[in-house]
C-alpha cells in the first residue's frame, strides 16, 4: 500500500480483501471491545437525551409558574422568590433544574474539549477547570435554595421587607 491510498477499516489491503483473504471481515486493530470508556461515552450520551427532555419540562413548568400564572412577571421579586422557596416542592424544583442544567451543560463541554483538544495536557486542564466551575456553581446554588432566609434577624432586629411576619 503506497503512502497515497487509505486503508478501509473492512479491508486489510488495497482490494477490499483482508490480509486472511476473507472479503468483508472486519481488520482486528479495528475491532471494538466493552471497554469502561466506550460505556461512559454510551451513557454519557444517554443522559444528555434524557436530561434534555426532562429540563424541557421543568424550564417550561418554570416560566409558565413565573411568567405567566397570577399577575405575570410584575409579581416577581424577593418576596415572590421567597414565597415559592418557602415550599420544598419549589425547592426541589429549582434544584433538579440547577442540576441538571449544570450537568447537561458540563457534558456538552466536556464534549467540545475532548473534540476539539489537541494536547492531551490542554484537554486535562480544560476539564479540571471545567468540573471545578461545574462543582462550586452547583454546591453554591444548592446552599443558596436551601439556606434561603427571607427574613433575616440581625443581632435582633429583623431586616426591613414588607413581606415578613411580624
Amino acid at each position: 500500500m503506497t503512502a497515497t491510498q487509505i486503508q478501509s477499516p473492512r479491508s486489510g489491503n488495497d482490494r477490499g480483501q483482508s490480509s486472511s483473504g476473507d472479503s468483508g471481515r472486519i481488520a482486528p486493530q479495528y475491532r471494538r471491545n466493552g471497554s469502561a470508556r466506550g460505556n461512559f461515552e454510551m451513557l454519557a450520551w444517554l443522559f444528555m437525551r434524557l436530561s434534555g427532555v426532562v429540563l424541557v419540562v421543568l424550564i417550561f413548568g418554570h416560566l409558565f409558574v413565573n411568567l405567566l400564572v397570577g399577575e405575570g412577571i410584575h409579581a416577581i421579586d424577593f418576596g415572590f422568590v421567597a414565597g415559592k422557596w418557602a415550599d420544598p416542592f419549589w425547592q426541589f424544583w429549582d434544584l433538579a433544574m440547577l442540576w441538571l442544567a449544570m450537568l447537561h451543560g458540563t457534558n456538552g463541554v466536556r464534549t467540545i474539549i475532548n473534540d476539539y483538544a489537541e494536547k492531551d495536557s490542554t484537554r486535562f486542564w480544560l476539564k479540571m477547570v471545567l468540573y471545578a466551575a461545574t462543582t462550586v456553581i452547583i454546591i453554591l446554588g444548592t446552599l443558596v435554595i436551601f439556606t434561603f432566609n427571607p427574613c433575616p434577624v440581625v443581632d435582633g432586629v429583623q431586616l426591613p421587607g414588607g413581606f415578613c411576619p411580624a
